[in-house]
C-alpha cells in the first residue's frame, strides 16, 4: 500500500497554522488576565513578586527560651495565629507561581511563533504554483454599527493578487471613505468593514489570481439589528460618510430624539444631548444633520444649533416635505457618533371637510426664458374622495400675490407654466382638488429664475400611465410600537416616485396613512402603533400620473417586539451565607427579547482567577439561587445569564467579590427584589421581598428610604416600621426621578439596607387606565376589570390582594380577553374587602389598584341582586289622563319590553280584558301598556293595578282613584265630553283674550273653528251690540275687536257670540279689576318703550317738560320726580297729558325749580325712565324764553283789535246812507284809521268818521254814489299792535240788478311787539315734523303801512322771507298755530329736544 508523501514545507505550514491559532488564543488569555478586576498590577510586577516569593527560605520555628507559664501560653496563642496567616500566604504564593508559569510559557510560545513566521524558505520561492487558500474565509454574524474583519491566508508562486467582492461587485474603498479597509501582510489578506449596517449583509468573496490560475474563497456576513434600534440601516437611508473631519473631542450621545410626529403648520425640535470631553464653549463638536441621505443646510425652514451639551434641529414651519429619516452625525476623536429616527408629518385640518391633503415636493424642471415645467408629488388619499386634478400657482419672488396658472385642474403631477418674464424669479405652489373641495397649498418651491439657458435639470421619464400595484406585502415584528413592512416592487415602475403605506386595525374598516410623503424604498417601519393590537397593511405606488391600485393586504400581525435573546440580568446581591454556600438574588433583564424569560444560568469563579465555572446545568426559573460547595473565607464572583425561546443571552457583568463567610449578626439581612407598581405623577407603590437571613429573631417591620436620583440624602418615609412588604409613596414631584432602599428590622435592631432600586420616574404611562369595579349586566357577577394600555404576546395579568398574589383561590376567578383582564368574585362578602392590584408582565410597568370598601360592595350587591332577580324597570308608573270625548286612558311605560311580554289589568281585585267599554293594548317600541275606558262614570271609582311578566323579570304598578282624586277625574271627563259635543258646531278654539298693539290699541281677540260662510259673529258690551267698522271674518279663523284710546270708560263685560244652524258658542271677557290693571300695564309696557326723551317747552305760564309716546292715559302708573322726590300736582307744579304725551308744567319758575327731573312709567314689571337736567345754561335759556313768551302774551291780550260789528261785504243802492260801525278794544285805547282803496279817509260832510268813548268807531257815507264803491278798511292799533279789517262796498243804481257780493278776506295786521303770535313760537318736534301751513302768515307791505301820523306803525322786524300778498288776510286766532317750514323757531340749547308732533 502506497503511502501518501506530504512535502515537508506543507507539513510546516500546517503546523504554522496551528501555532498561529495558539498565538491568538494565548493573546486573548493574557488580555483577559490583564483586565481582571482582582489584580491591577502588570505582568512584569507579578513575575517579580513571584520570583521574590520563591527565593524566600522556609519558615523554621525558633528554639524556645526559658519562659514563665503565662509567657508560654501567650507565645502559643500568637504562634497559632501566625501559623494560620502563613498558611494563607503559602496558598497565595502557590497560586502566583502557577499564574507566572503560564505567563512565561505563553511568552515563549509567542516568541517561537514570531521566529517561525519570520523565516524564509527559499524552496517555496523556487517552486511555481497556482494560488491556494491555506486559511479560507469564514462566515460572520455581527451586530450593526460594529466592525467585522474578514481574513484569509493565500500561498502561490508568484505571489497572488487578491481582490475583494461583495455580492459579485468589486469592493471600492474610495466609494465610501472610512468604511472599507483592505490590508495584505505576510500573505494574510483582510477586509475590514468599520461600521456594519444591515445593508452590508451579503456574500463576500476573495479572489486570488496569478499567472498559473485563479481561486476563490467565499463567506456570508450577516448583520443583525438589536431589538428596538433605529431603522436607519434597515431602510437603507444611512448617509454615506463622504469626508472625514479630524476632531480631538470625545463625544458620547446621551438622551436621543425618538420617533416623532408632527402636523403641517406646527413646529418641532429634534434634540440630542451629549457629553463632550473636553468641553470647550468656543469649540463645539462638528455636527451634521441629514434628512434621509441628504445633508441639510441652515435656512428659514431649518434651524441648527450645537452647544450647551446638546445638538438641536428646529423645523419652525412643518410641511409634509419635512417627513423622513433624520440622522445626526457628530465627528469625534474615534470617528463619528450617529443617531437616526423618523419624523412623520401628518396633514393639517382641511379647508373643507373631505378635501384632500396638500401636494408636496414642488420642483421646477426644464427652465427656459419664458417656460418652466413644474412637477410635484401627489398626496395620499385614504378615506377622502379621489383627486380629480391640481391647480398650479405662481408668485414673483419678493411679493405675496399668487396667480393661478391653469384655469382647469390638470390631472397629472406636472404642468408647463408659460408667460414668464426673462430674468424674473418665481416661486410655485400646487393645490389638489377633489369632489369635496380644494386642499391647502403645498410648500412653495425654491426660487426659480427664468433664464435663456440650454442646460437645466430635465424631468426624467416619458412613459405614460400610473404604475402597477406593488406585489406581496409582508409585515414582521419590530418593536412594541412599530412593525417592519416590506413588499415586492411593481412589475411596471413607470418612473416611480415612491410608495404610500396604509394600515388598518383588524376588525375595523377605516384605513389610516402610515406615511405622508412618498417613500422610495420597498421596506418601511410603521411607528406609533398600539402595543398588542393587530394590524394589516397595504401599499400603493406613486408617479406623476397618480397612485396605483392598492396591493393585496398583508397578513394580520400583532404589534410585538422582535424575538431576540434577553438582555443581561443585573443587580446581583448576596442575601445570606452560611460559610459553605451563598444565596444570591438578581434582577430581571430589562429586555426580555419578545419571549418569556424561562431560565437562568449562574457562573462562578474564584476572585483570583479568570476562569468561569458553570454552577447549574439545569436552568433556574426563580431569581434566587443558593450556590453551594464553596470554600469558607474565599472571595467569589458571580454572573448570570437569562434564556428564552430565542436562546441564552449575554452574561451579566461580574458581581462584586463576595466573601464566603457565615453571617452571625443578630439583625436581619437585606430585603431584595425591589419593584414598583402603580407609578403615577404624584405617587407610586414600592414592593419588596423579605430577607432570606432573618437574624436572631423574627422580622417585625421595614423602613423605606427615598432620595432623588443623584442625591445621597435619603429620607425615611415611614417613622414606624410597616409589617407588610409594600408601601404607597405619595407627595412626589411629577417628572422627577427617585431611588429607594429598604431596611428590615427585628427585635435586635435594623439590618442592612437593600441594594438601591432602579431609578423610577414619577410619571404615568401614556393611556394609563385604572381598575373599574362593576356588575355584569347579564349574570349579575361583581367584578374588577382593567384594560391595559400596553400588552405583548407574553404578557400576563397578575392579580393581588393587599399585594399578595391571589393565585388559585376559590373566592375569585380571573379571566383575560385581549387587553382586558377581569377578576370576578364567586360569592362576595366582607371577607373580600381590601386593596386589589394587578400588574401586567412584560410591559413598562402597566399596573393599577382599587380598594374595595364595604359601601361600594353593598351597592354592587344590591345591583347584583336586581340583575339576578330582575324587575321590569318602569319609566313611568301607572297613571291616567283624560282624552277627548271624555275617555279616560290608564297607562304606564316600561324602560324596555320584549315581544313576549304578558300583562294583566286588575280593577278592584277583578281582572278586566278588552271588550265593550274598554280597550287594552301595548307598544313594544315605546314600552307603553294602556287601557282606555270609553264611559267613565261613578262606577269606575277604585284601585287599578297592572301586573307585567317579561321573561324572568316582573313588576306591578297600582293607582288608587278614590275620593277627591276620583271626583276631579270624573269632573274633567264630563267637561271633555261636553267640550266634544260643543266642538261639533261652530266654537271658539281659543276664548277671548286681549293683546296690545304697537300703537297701544287694545285688541279683544279670539280664534274660531268649525265655521262656514253662514256662521255669524257678534260683539256685545254689557248686552249692547257693538258694530265694528270692519265686520268680523270668521273664515279667517280669528276675530278681533279694536278698542282705541283705552281708558277707564272702556271697562265692562264683553261678549262674543258665534252661531249658525249647527249651534252657538259664547265667550265672555270681563274687563274690570285685575284684568283692567293687566291691560293698563300692557299699554304702559308698549308706551313706556316708545317714550321719547323729555323735551322742554316754554309757555307764557311757565316751563313745561313733555314726554311723547304712542299713547298716554292718566290710568297709567306715571310718576314725575324732581331731585329723586316725587312731585304731586299743585298750582306750582301742574301734571297732565294728552293722548300723545304726558307733561309737567312749572308755573312761574324760580331758582328752586332747578335740578334733575324724571318721569317713570311702570308696567308692573319694568319701569321706563326718561330724564332731563333743568339747570345751568338750559335753565337760563328756558327762563329767558318764558319771560319773552309771557311778555308776548300780555301784548297779544292788550293790543288794539276790532271786536265786532263790521260786515265783510256791503251792497247798497245809491242815494242811501251807509253806516259802517264797529266796536274796538285795546289797552291803552287804540287809534282808529279808515281807508278806502288804501287811501286814508278823512271826515267830511259826505263821509263822516267818528270814534266815541274809545270803543265805537264808525264811518257814515251820506247819499252814496257809484263812486263810493270800493274796498274800505279800518286799522285799529295801539303800542302793543293792532288789527286791519277790510269791507267791500258795492253801490248800484236804482232799477239795476243787485250785484253778486264779492267777499273780501279780513286780515289781521301783525303787531309790533307780538312775536308770540308768529308761528315760530312753537318748535317743531324732531320725530315727524308737521306739514307747513298752506297759507303763510302775511305781513303788510310798505304800501299798506299807515301814514306816519299813526302812532303804531307796522314793525320792520317782520321776517323778510314772509310773502306779502296784495290782499292782506287776518291771522286765525289760534294760541299755538302750526308754523310753516320756512319759518324757524328760536334755537334751544343742545340738550333741549323738540317735542314730538301730535299723534294722527
Amino acid at each position: 500500500m502506497a503511502s501518501k508523501v506530504i512535502p515537508w514545507y506543507k507539513k510546516k505550514h500546517a503546523s504554522q497554522v496551528k501555532i498561529d491559532y495558539a498565538y491568538h488564543h494565548t493573546t486573548h488569555t493574557v488580555k483577559q488576565q490583564s483586565e481582571r478586576k482582582s489584580s491591577s498590577k502588570s505582568v512584569s510586577q507579578v513575575q517579580a513578586q513571584a520570583t521574590e516569593a520563591m527565593a524566600e527560605p522556609a519558615y523554621t520555628v525558633p528554639v524556645f527560651r526559658q519562659r514563665s507559664a503565662e509567657e508560654t501560653e501567650e507565645y502559643q496563642r500568637v504562634t497559632t495565629n501566625v501559623g494560620k496567616g502563613l498558611a494563607v500566604i503559602q496558598e497565595e504564593l502557590h497560586r502566583m507561581r502557577i499564574a507566572t508559569k503560564a505567563q512565561v510559557e505563553s511568552l515563549e510560545i509567542q516568541r517561537q511563533v514570531k521566529d517561525m513566521m519570520n523565516k524564509r524558505v527559499d524552496l517555496l520561492e523556487e517552486i511555481p504554483r497556482m494560488p491556494d487558500f491555506l486559511v479560507a474565509l469564514r462566515p460572520h454574524t455581527v451586530w450593526e454599527k460594529t466592525p467585522v474583519k474578514l481574513f484569509c491566508t493565500v500561498q502561490g508562486n508568484p505571489r497572488p493578487i487578491v481582490k475583494w467582492y461583495k455580492g459579485g461587485v468589486p469592493v471600492d474603498p474610495l466609494s465610501a471613505p472610512g468604511k472599507y479597509k483592505i490590508e495584505s501582510k505576510y500573505g494574510v489578506h483582510s477586509l475590514i468593514i468599520s461600521r456594519c449596517m444591515v445593508s452590508d449583509t451579503a456574500e463576500y468573496s476573495a479572489v486570488a489570481t496569478n499567472q498559473h490560475g485563479t481561486t476563490t474563497s467565499k463567506a456570508k456576513v450577516t448583520v443583525k439589528r438589536p431589538s428596538g434600534a433605529g431603522e436607519s440601516c434597515q431602510l437603507g437611508l444611512v448617509p454615506h460618510l463622504t469626508e472625514i473631519h479630524a476632531s480631538k473631542l470625545e463625544v458620547t450621545l446621551l438622551d436621543r430624539f425618538p420617533v416623532s410626529f408632527g402636523v403641517e403648520g406646527s413646529s418641532i425640535s429634534l434634540v440630542c444631548t451629549m457629553v463632550v470631553v473636553p468641553d470647550l464653549p468656543n469649540v463645539p463638536p462638528l455636527a451634521q444633520w441629514y434628512r434621509d441621505d441628504k445633508l441639510l443646510k441652515p435656512s428659514k425652514l431649518v434651524e441648527m444649533a450645537v452647544g450647551g451639551g446638546a445638538a438641536r434641529l428646529t423645523l419652525p414651519h412643518l410641511a409634509k416635505d419635512d417627513e423622513g429619516l433624520y440622522t445626526l452625525r457628530i465627528f469625534t476623536k474615534d470617528g463619528t457618533a450617529e443617531h437616526s429616527a423618523y419624523l412623520f408629518v401628518s396633514d393639517a385640518a382641511p379647508s373643507a371637510a373631505g378635501a384632500p391633503g396638500a401636494p408636496m415636493s414642488v420642483k421646477a424642471y426644464d427652465i427656459n426664458s419664458d417656460y418652466v415645467l413644474v412637477a410635484w408629488k401627489p398626496p395620499n388619499t385614504v378615506n377622502e374622495a379621489p383627486i380629480t386634478g391640481y391647480f398650479v400657482d405662481r408668485c414673483e419672488a419678493g411679493r405675496d400675490t399668487w396667480v393661478q396658472c391653469n384655469d382647469a385642474p390638470v390631472k397629472v403631477c406636472k404642468y408647463p407654466v408659460h408667460g414668464l418674464s426673462l430674468g424674473h424669479s418665481y416661486h410655485f405652489r400646487v393645490r389638489a382638488v377633489n369632489s369635496a373641495g380644494i386642499s391647502r397649498p403645498s410648500r412653495k418651491s425654491d426660487k426659480v429664475t427664468a433664464l435663456d439657458a440650454a442646460e437645466s435639470e430635465r424631468l426624467q421619464g416619458t412613459e405614460e400611465g400610473a404604475p402597477s400595484a406593488p406585489g406581496q406585502v409582508i409585515a414582521t415584528r419590530n418593536t412594541k410600537s412599530s412593525v417592519f413592512v416590506q413588499w415586492e416592487p411593481p412589475k411596471h415602475l413607470k418612473n416611480l416616485m415612491g410608495y404610500y403605506i396604509d394600515g388598518r386595525v383588524v376588525g375595523s374598516k377605516e384605513w389610516f396613512p402610515c406615511n405622508h410623503k412618498p417613500f422610495r424604498h420597498s421596506r418601511f417601519v410603521v411607528h406609533g402603533l398600539i402595543p398588542g393590537e393587530s394590524y394589516v397593511f397595504r401599499v400603493q405606488a406613486v408617479n406623476v400620473f397618480g397612485l396605483s391600485e392598492e396591493s393585496q393586504e398583508s397578513s394580520p400581525i400583532a404589534v410585538e417586539p422582535a424575538l431576540a435573546t434577553p438582555s443581561a440580568p443585573f443587580g446581583i446581591t448576596m442575601l445570606s451565607c452560611d460559610g459553605s454556600s451563598i444565596t444570591l438574588a438578581w434582577k430581571s433583564p430589562k429586555h426580555c427579547g419578545g419571549s418569556k424569560v424561562n431560565a437562568y444560568y449562574i457562573d462562578k469563579r474564584d476572585a483570583d482567577t479568570l476562569v468561569w465555572k458553570e454552577f447549574n446545568l439545569t436552568p433556574v426559573t426563580e431569581r434566587v439561587c443558593t450556590v453551594d460547595n464553596l470554600t469558607e473565607g474565599t472571595f467569589y464572583e458571580f454572573r448570570v445569564q437569562a434564556g428564552n425561546l430565542a436562546g441564552v443571552g449575554v452574561p451579566s457583568a461580574p458581581s462584586a467579590p463576595m466573601k464566603c463567610e457565615a453571617w452571625t449578626m443578630e439583625e436581619p439581612g437585606p430585603a431584595y427584589d425591589l419593584s414598583f407598581s402603580e407609578v403615577r405623577g404624584r405617587s407610586l407603590v414600592i414592593l419588596w421581598k423579605a430577607p432570606v437571613y432573618t437574624g436572631a429573631s423574627a422580622i417585625t417591620g421595614y423602613f423605606v428610604d427615598m432620595a432623588k436620583k443623584g442625591s445621597s440624602e435619603f429620607v425615611t418615609l415611614n417613622q414606624e416600621a410597616v409589617s407588610h412588604r409594600y408601601l404607597q409613596v405619595t407627595g412626589l414631584e411629577e417628572g422627577e426621578t427617585y431611588v429607594f432602599k429598604v431596611r428590615a428590622a427585628n427585635a435586635n435592631g435594623v439590618g442592612k439596607p437593600s441594594q438601591l432600586s432602579e431609578p423610577v420616574c414619577a410619571k404615568a404611562l401614556p393611556g394609563t387606565q385604572e381598575i373599574v369595579a362593576g356588575v355584569d349586566e347579564e349574570t349579575g357577577d361583581i367584578f374588577l376589570s382593567l384594560e391595559a394600555c400596553e400588552i405583548c404576546e407574553t404578557s400576563k395579568f397578575v392579580w393581588s390582594k393587599n399585594y399578595k398574589p391571589i393565585g388559585d383561590c376559590p373566592r375569585v376567578a380571573v379571566t383575560a380577553k385581549g387587553r382586558t383582564s377581569r377578576l370576578t368574585f364567586t360569592n362576595p362578602d366582607k371577607d373580600d374587602l381590601g386593596r386589589y392590584s394587578v400588574v401586567v408582565t412584560d410591559t413598562d410597568g402597566v399596573s393599577s389598584s382599587h380598594t374595595l370598601t364595604e359601601d361600594a360592595l353593598n351597592t354592587m350587591l344590591e345591583l347584583s341582586y336586581a340583575i339576578r332577580h330582575p324587575v321590569v324597570p318602569l319609566k313611568h308608573g301607572l297613571d291616567y289622563e283624560i282624552l277627548e270625548k271624555g275617555h279616560v286612558r290608564f297607562w304606564l311605560q316600561a324602560v324596555k319590553l320584549s315581544p313576549s311580554v304578558s300583562y294583566r289589568f286588575i280593577v278592584n281585585d277583578k281582572e278586566v280584558t278588552s271588550g265593550e267599554g274598554q280597550k287594552i293594548s301595548h307598544d313594544v317600541a315605546t314600552g307603553i301598556i294602556q287601557m282606555t275606558v270609553d264611559h267613565f262614570t261613578r262606577n269606575n271609582e277604585g284601585t287599578y293595578t297592572v301586573q307585567i311578566h317579561d321573561g324572568k323579570a316582573k313588576t306591578q304598578s297600582s293607582l288608587v282613584l278614590v275620593g277627591d282624586v276620583f271626583k276631579a277625574a270624573l269632573k274633567e271627563a264630563e267637561f271633555q265630553r261636553k267640550e266634544h259635543i260643543r266642538k261639533q258646531g261652530p266654537h271658539f278654539s281659543e276664548y277671548l283674550y286681549f293683546t296690545v298693539t304697537e300703537e297701544c290699541t287694545v285688541l279683544l281677540a279670539c280664534k274660531v273653528a268649525n265655521v262656514k260662510k253662514e256662521t255669524t259673529f257678534h260683539w256685545y258690551k254689557e248686552e249692547d251690540e257693538i258694530v265694528p267698522e270692519t265686520p268680523p271674518n270668521v273664515m279667517s279663523g280669528a276675530c278681533a275687536l279694536p278698542i282705541p284710546l283705552f281708558s277707564r270708560k272702556d271697562q265692562g263685560v264683553y261678549k262674543a257670540v258665534l252661531s249658525d244652524d249647527r249651534g252657538k258658542d259664547t265667550s265672555v271677557f270681563d274687563i274690570s279689576g285685575q284684568v283692567f290693571e293687566d291691560i293698563i300695564n300692557a299699554i304702559a309696557h308698549v308706551a313706556g318703550a316708545s317714550a321719547s326723551d323729555l323735551v322742554l317747552q316754554c309757555t307764557p305760564e311757565g316751563i313745561r317738560l313733555q314726554c311723547y309716546m304712542n299713547y298716554y292715559t292718566e290710568e297709567m302708573k306715571t310718576v314725575w320726580k324732581h331731585k329723586e322726590s316725587k312731585i304731586a300736582s299743585s298750582e306750582k307744579m301742574r301734571i297732565g297729558g294728552t293722548a300723545e304725551m304726558a307733561w309737567m308744567q312749572i308755573c312761574d319758575p324760580s331758582d328752586k325749580e332747578k335740578g334733575h327731573y324724571a318721569i317713570e312709567i311702570s308696567d308692573g314689571v319694568q319701569t321706563h325712565t326718561r330724564t332731563f337736567d333743568l339747570s345751568g345754561q338750559a335753565y337760563t335759556d328756558a327762563y329767558e324764553e318764558y319771560l319773552r313768551l309771557k311778555a308776548a302774551a300780555f301784548a297779544e291780550k292788550n293790543r288794539g283789535r276790532v271786536v265786532g260789528g263790521l260786515p265783510d261785504v256791503v251792497t247798497i243802492m245809491e242815494q242811501k246812507s251807509l253806516s259802517l260801525t264797529c266796536t274796538v278794544w285795546g289797552e291803552p285805547t287804540p287809534e282808529v284809521t279808515w281807508f278806502k282803496n288804501e287811501q286814508e279817509v278823512t271826515s267830511t260832510e259826505h263821509t263822516k268818521v267818528t270814534f266815541d268813548g274809545g270803543k265805537f268807531a264808525s264811518l257814515v257815507i251820506n247819499q252814496v254814489t257809484p263812486e263810493d264803491s270800493g274796498k274800505y278798511s279800518i286799522n285799529v292799533r295801539n303800542k302793543y299792535g293792532g288789527e286791519f279789517v277790510e269791507i267791500t262796498v258795492s253801490v248800484y243804481r236804482h232799477g239795476e240788478k243787485i250785484p253778486e257780493p264779492k267777499l273780501g278776506q279780513p286780515k289781521m295786521a301783525t303787531p309790533a311787539a307780538t312775536p308770540a303770535a308768529t308761528p315760530a313760537a312753537t318748535p317743531v318736534p324732531p320725530r315727524s315734523p308737521a306739514p307747513p301751513s298752506k297759507t303763510p302768515t302775511p305781513t303788510p307791505s310798505k304800501a299798506q303801512t299807515p301814514a306816519p301820523s299813526m302812532k303804531s306803525p307796522t314793525p320792520a322786524s317782520t321776517p323778510a322771507s314772509t310773502p306779502v300778498p296784495k290782499s292782506p288776510t287776518p291771522t286765525p286766532k289760534s294760541p299755538t298755530p302750526t308754523p310753516p317750514r320756512s319759518v324757524k323757531s328760536p334755537t334751544p340749547p343742545r340738550f333741549m329736544k323738540s317735542p314730538t308732533p301730535p299723534r294722527k
